[in-house]
């Protein structure tokens, strides 16, 4: 059901061998992103080159808008932004860049994981699949990263209970979701880009380009 080729070092997780026949028998029907693109996120930011994570619920519902990358949205997709429209903003808010560019595979390949909770979601159905088995995928993820320090930005209740799982030498930043239910009851004003720049800088590391590429 799933592509497992693309995933390099994230491959010997034992959540592969052990859990994710588990979940394709629990899935019916159509799920989000298609099988193809779920696990594009760890194919596209392997661990050694992961230097922030940003944890976000589970992926878009909507057909077309997922691409499995937590958050980004193909530039063809041409609908409404929601979560990632609000992410813009904040960006502005936050560094006085500007974000128009909805695929974020330009984050990913700066080292930004760019991860959900679950990894997958019926189509027109949120929240659905958050409790088939994708946390034990995430729990071994964050176990594999905690090796060395790294920025984590946990938006919502699901990641946030991550946040004890974590070691005390990440950058551990907290705040609700992005989404247009939740934004305005913190995330706006978090201003997590400028603070995860800031802490990278002072790892001495290269900053993110949170803007246009």
């Amino acid at each position: 059901m799933f592509d497992l080729s693309g995933l390099g070092e994230w491959s010997d997780l034992p959540f592969f061998a052990d859990h994710l026949s588990t979940i394709a028998e629990q899935i019916d029907g159509t799920f989000l992103p298609p099988p193809a693109l779920t696990f594009a996120a760890l194919a596209r930011t392997q661990p050694a080159a992961t230097r922030v994570v940003i944890l976000g619920q589970d992926p878009y519902h909507t057909p077309g808008k997922a691409d499995g990358l937590a958050f980004s949205i193909p530039a063809q997709f041409g609908g409404r932004l929601d979560s990632l429209g609000n992410i813009f903003k904040e960006i502005q808010s936050d560094t006085g860049q500007l974000r128009t560019k909805t695929a974020l595979q330009d984050w990913a390949d700066q080292g930004v994981l760019l991860l959900n909770t679950a990894l997958t979601v019926p189509q027109g159905k949120p929240k659905a699949h958050a409790r088939i088995g994708w946390s034990k995928l995430v729990t071994q993820v964050l176990d594999r990263l905690n090796d060395r320090p790294r920025a984590f930005i946990l938006w919502g209740g699901p990641a946030q209970a991550y946040a004890t799982s974590l070691s005390a030498h990440h950058l551990i930043l907290q705040s609700a979701h992005p989404s247009p239910l939740s934004a305005y009851r913190g995330f706006f004003g978090s201003r997590p880009f400028s603070k995860v720049n800031q802490w990278l800088i002072d790892q001495g590391q290269e900053p993110i380009n949170w803007a246009d590429p």
